[in-house]
């Protein structure tokens, strides 16, 4: 795998997962009760919600001669896991069946999908639209639940409904001198399923979740959609991208494979080193979610596993993160300047208490300029223009807090000081920059490590 395609795996694996679960990760929490927020792809006879049944795609690409795309679409397909207690007439539904030390819950569940077409841009262009059927089998999972005393007191059923899909391809060479290509892709769902006024939960078990379309391409490259070169943005412009949002994934400068996510990115986007595994919930910051969870009680924290497994892995790894890892998640040091850039104030020669607060920089650059040594400058006679009122400067004879001294004519005429703006300029950059990486309190900035879907530039 190339690493562009790596990164953006990466991060459409924190798309994919995004709201999966959220803090304090346990079925019965009143956040979790309405799930799969993003990239729901409904099927068409479905109305109840504002939910769409397709997406659409359309970005550019130059040098696209001998181009091949490769299209990966990948989303979640909702799994059900119903809790069904035995009794003599046969299976009734239950929310949960306690079973010695372990309680099964009901609550539904989701298995990665993903489909997966090559195709020449010289052979899309100019031809009909590639139409690319994606059928995924339904499947019913039965599990018995044995009591210790041999005694099956129950089932746990799971199940995958039957998905139906489709991803229509086609491209189209863009007027101009440019060459520029633009490729379209349209994911929808073709489920003839007819809700007869269902509610969204038995909807989402025929709908693509999270559904997004990873497009990597070779002999070509990709146009920024966001930031595109003054020449292609007129092109730009005439690209349509409904319910997604492509944008360039890989290290910066590579242009090679785009991520069409249901969540607004911008280009190159990555996962924060210090982000140890997904939490789920990308618009949040890791340390707190893992501080959060370390506070989950003896009670809270069984239901978490029982949940789902995929929180009981979570939960696992952040009670066992070894004292380095949690470290970096919590101390992330981002500065101007590196530590071994940083020298310490050399200690004053007058021999005076070293301890004492240091005088702020001035704002000039002594070496091409001290305005103790211009004769130019003369509190006593000099003055400034303000909003066409000339005043002196503050001088002994006029103590602060009494007011500026009036005027004379002599005094109109405002003193030049011989400071060229250049020098101004450079000296406040200067400060600006040492601010910057001081930061308020003087020493490094600590900037918080980001979530496990916020990027680093």
């Amino acid at each position: 795998m190339s690493v562009p395609m790596d990164i953006a795996r990466r991060v459409a694996d924190a798309v994919l997962y995004e709201g999966y679960l959220l803090y304090p990760y346990r079925a019965s929490s009143a956040k979790n009760q309405v799930r799969w927020q993003f990239g729901v792809l409904v099927p068409p006879g479905f109305t109840a919600t504002a939910e769409h049944p397709a997406s659409v795609t359309e970005c550019l690409l130059e040098g696209a001669t001998y181009a091949v795309a490769h299209l990966n679409l990948r989303f979640l397909h909702v799994r059900t896991r119903g809790v069904e207690r035995a009794e003599d007439d046969g299976y009734w539904p239950v929310q949960q069946l306690r079973n010695g030390h372990r309680t099964y819950l009901t609550f539904d569940e989701a298995t990665e999908r993903e489909a997966e077409v090559t195709l020449p841009i010289a052979g899309l262009l100019g031809a009909p639209e590639r139409v690319i059927e994606v059928r995924i089998p339904g499947d019913r999972v039965v599990e018995p639940i044995v009591a210790p005393s041999g005694e099956v007191i129950g089932r746990l059923v799971s199940e995958h409904l039957p998905l139906h899909a489709a991803l229509r391809i086609s491209a189209e060479l863009m007027p101009g001198p440019y060459g520029l290509v633009k490729l379209r892709a349209r994911v929808e769902n073709t489920d003839d399923w007819r809700p007869l006024g269902a509610p969204r939960e038995q909807a989402l078990r025929h709908s693509l979740v999270s559904a997004h379309l990873i497009i990597a391409v070779t002999a070509g490259a990709f146009v920024s959609l966001l930031d595109p070169p003054e020449w292609a943005r007129p092109a730009v412009q005439t690209c349509r991208n409904e319910r997604t949002w492509p944008v360039l994934v890989g290290e910066p400068g590579h242009r090679d494979v785009v991520l069409s996510s249901p969540i607004i990115l911008y280009d190159h986007p990555d996962i924060a080193p210090e982000s140890p595994d997904p939490l789920f919930d990308s618009t949040e910051i890791d340390e707190m979610l893992h501080l959060r969870t370390l506070t989950l009680t003896g009670e809270e924290t069984p239901e978490t596993g029982e949940t789902d497994p995929r929180v009981a892995e979570l939960i696992d790894m952040v009670g066992s993160m070894p004292p380095d890892l949690l470290e970096r998640l919590h101390g992330a040091i981002r500065s101007v300047e590196t530590a071994g850039e940083r020298q310490p104030p050399a200690p004053p020669e007058t021999g005076e208490p070293q301890d004492r607060e240091e005088a702020p920089a001035p704002w000039w650059d002594p070496a091409d300029w001290d305005p103790a040594d211009d004769t130019a400058v003369s509190p006593e006679t000099g003055s400034v223009t303000v909003a066409g009122v000339a005043g002196r400067e503050p001088a002994a004879d006029n103590p602060a807090g009494h007011g500026p001294a009036p005027a004379s004519a002599a005094e109109s005429e405002p003193a030049t000081p011989r400071e060229p703006a250049t020098d101004r300029e450079s000296a406040r950059k200067a400060a600006t920059e040492r601010s910057a990486s001081e930061g308020s309190a003087g020493g490094p900035r600590h900037d918080r490590p980001l979530g496990d879907g916020e990027v680093g530039a």
